[in-house]
């Protein structure tokens, strides 16, 4: 039993920010309230279906029962403060995941017992391959009919190409889980029904044997990925537990393996152990690399002190009851409440009016915060999220969280004409919170469209607006965005930009080779899908000319030939070019750039791309048959169809605009039976008909 004493101040060594990832459905929220409520931190269970959950608090969330915001909570365990963001599972709310990872240092993976690793469960895992964020693996549910930690380990290592270090062993198979046997400690940890807190002994004689062959097993799989562990297993055929626990912490730690355990959230079996390896498993501030960051060009780094100069990185902003809150990640040095803190990006100055613990929609007010914290502050007025707040002596830049760009937009308008301006104003605050959501005004229509992640994204940002500021809005239908890319290019394109009205004249002469990006390039370039390249030889264009051409090939991408909608998937090269010793400058060049990339595109073989999605579609058998003409009439390519208990579980590529409204068909075909997930996979070529007019340009 643990004492959970409140930890006003805790030093960086004794935290742990963590999130909790996973596909829709999987069990997050139920594993967050049963940590909440088992380190002390409430004092009531709080239930998905009852919408009486801490971290799901908006009406929103409590209405439609999935997460949708991520939510900042902390509690105390064994001597520890963990720091937990409950992150959404929807595909539509990937970009609260993204900015959440970029600030964490450790992650649960919560999967299903039955369904094993879902599409959204690989999409969350990849995000936090990129961040590098060290994880652990809870699978939930184990007393569902069907549940089975075997089957979830092995497509944990089929799907994520990790290695499974399955730790437990269960106790009981669907309604008969009561516990787990540890099988470093070689005990039995058993919850009795309506009871909290587990009950240890020994390993039960019916288990004995095969506890003792899957430790042996542990033990093999470890010392083929740790050298000490395998020192260790070669003199003495076995590994101490001491030694394999600091070697499965090692492996963590590297991304080598993840650590499984099991359990049932709803019944609260599992919850303690599962605190037990964040502590013991997940790093500190002080285990992950010093944070690295820049200013004007030089790099630096900032350990995680609370003596060194202050910096922080701002994920997300809010606004609450009691004003803008604005989230930070503390990286280095202390923050006190009235201190002024430089927004580095913006340059301007800043001063903290109040410093808040997070508890979802409640907050509590401490002193300071130090190196390690997640806290919410009050006072800053323009700060946005990946802004980077640090000591205006020790001025730093750190990387912004990665967006991507939107995928499907609608149009809004005010239902009354008096309420345009209030409008224009909610628009600006929700985009401030979600910048994953655009907005901007269409040039042909003069329409106010709003931008984002999915049709899902959308209805909520909507309703939000209805809801908090009590606007009639009206929506047309939503619409995907279509680009441009280049099949077969064109070389020597040559291009002379020459301009003499009076006073400094204009000369650049540019030389351009057009090609489409092969596959794997592709995946490389940046988040334009453009890579520009200069094979310019002899100096025959100066360095600051070559940036300047760049920039100007990237202004031609914003429109194609075709429709008019964004260029992507292409590389340019520069191959020659020529300059005057008065008339030639950066703007000149970069003019002829874009002019000249502009024509050249109009040469090249172009097509319309649209965006697919990958569609995970569930369905009962006798419901197969009409859900795949269905698939079929959207223009959907099943990849793949596998059974499982009763149901047939359907994957198919789909252009996204076909997938508008397919929800309320899917449940009319199977008569409420059937559920499906998709995730974007990028773009494919558009049908020939021409794409929607109404389409961003």
């Amino acid at each position: 039993m643990r004492s959970n004493v409140h930890l006003e101040s805790t030093p960086p060594v004794g935290v742990r920010n963590i999130g909790i990832l996973a596909h829709v459905d999987a069990g997050k929220t139920t594993v967050t309230e049963r940590i909440l409520y088992r380190t002390g931190a409430t004092y009531k269970r709080g239930e998905v279906h009852d919408g009486t959950t801490v971290t799901d608090f908006d009406p929103q969330e409590r209405d439609r029962g999935i997460t949708i915001f991520a939510a900042a909570v902390s509690c105390d365990w064994d001597g520890h403060r963990i720091n937990l963001i409950d992150t959404p599972g929807h595909v539509d709310f990937a970009a609260e995941v993204e900015r959440s990872l970029r600030i964490l240092d450790g992650a649960v993976a919560v999967f299903d017992g039955v369904a094993g690793v879902e599409p959204q469960t690989e999409s969350v895992w990849r995000q936090a391959d990129r961040y590098g964020v060290p994880r652990i693996a809870f699978v939930n549910k184990l007393d569902r009919a069907g549940a089975d930690l075997d089957a979830a380990a092995a497509s944990i290592q089929a799907r994520l190409r990790v290695t499974p270090l399955v730790v437990q062993l269960p106790i009981g198979r669907e309604d008969g889980f009561t516990g787990v046997v540890d099988l470093l400690a070689m005990r039995s940890l058993v919850w009795a029904d309506g009871c909290e807190v587990h009950e240890e002994g020994p390993v039960p004689e019916a288990l004995r044997e095969e506890a003792h062959r899957r430790r042996r097993l542990l033990e093999e799989t470890v010392a083929e990925l740790h050298g000490d562990a395998m020192e260790e297993f070669c003199q003495r055929s076995a590994i101490h537990a001491r030694t394999l626990a600091a070697a499965l912490r090692d492996l963590t730690l590297s991304g080598e393996g993840v650590v499984v355990l099991c359990g049932s959230a709803y019944r609260n079996r599992g919850i303690e152990p599962l605190l037990d390896a964040v502590t013991a498993y997940l790093p500190s501030p002080l285990d992950v690399p010093a944070v690295r960051g820049d200013y004007e060009g030089a790099a630096q780094e900032r350990p995680a002190d609370p003596a060194a100069p202050f910096a922080a990185l701002v994920f997300k902003v809010a606004s609450a009851a009691t004003g803008r809150l604005t989230y930070l990640r503390v990286y280095s040095g202390t923050l006190r409440k009235a201190d002024v803190v430089l927004d580095a990006g913006a340059r301007r100055t800043e001063r903290i009016s109040r410093i808040l613990r997070v508890q979802a929609d409640r907050h509590t007010e401490v002193g300071l915060a130090v190196a390690g914290d997640i806290v919410a502050v009050t006072g800053l007025r323009a700060a946005r999220t990946g802004a980077t707040l640090c000591a205006p002596g020790a001025p730093l830049v750190l990387e912004p969280p990665a967006t991507a760009d939107p995928v499907v937009w609608m149009a809004v308008e005010a239902g009354r004409s008096t309420d345009a301006g209030r409008l224009t104003s909610a628009l600006a605050r929700l985009v401030e919170e979600d910048p994953s959501l655009t907005v901007r005004t269409d040039p042909e229509t003069g329409q106010t469209v709003l931008a984002g992640m999915g049709e899902l994204h959308l209805e909520v940002a909507v309703e939000k607006i209805r809801q908090a500021y009590g606007l009639v809005v009206n929506v047309g239908r939503p619409r995907v965005a279509y680009r441009e890319t280049v099949v077969a290019g064109v070389s020597g394109l040559l291009y002379r930009h020459v301009k003499q009205d009076g006073g400094a004249g204009q000369f650049a002469h540019v030389v351009l080779d057009v090609e489409p990006l092969e596959p794997d390039a592709a995946r490389e370039a940046d988040a334009a899908g453009f890579e520009f390249r200069s094979a310019v030889a002899g100096g025959r264009v100066p360095q600051e000319y070559v940036r300047a051409v760049e920039a100007g090939c990237r202004d031609a991408l914003t429109d194609g030939p075709l429709s008019g909608h964004p260029v992507i998937g292409l590389r340019v090269t520069l191959t020659d070019g020529a300059t005057h010793p008065k008339d030639s400058s950066e703007l000149a060049f970069r003019t002829a750039a874009r002019l000249a990339l502009r024509e050249a595109l109009r040469a090249c073989a172009m097509v319309v791309l649209e965006p697919v999605a990958e569609v995970t579609v569930t369905v009962p058998d006798a419901a197969m048959g009409g859900v795949l003409g269905d698939l079929a009439a959207r223009r959907g390519r099943v990849s793949g169809s596998t059974a499982r208990m009763g149901a047939v579980v359907i994957t198919a590529i789909v252009p996204i605009a076909e997938l508008f409204g397919y929800a309320t068909r899917l449940r009319s075909r199977t008569q409420g039976g059937g559920a499906f997930t998709l995730r974007p996979v990028g773009y494919a070529e558009a049908p020939a008909t021409a794409p929607d007019p109404m389409s961003p340009r």
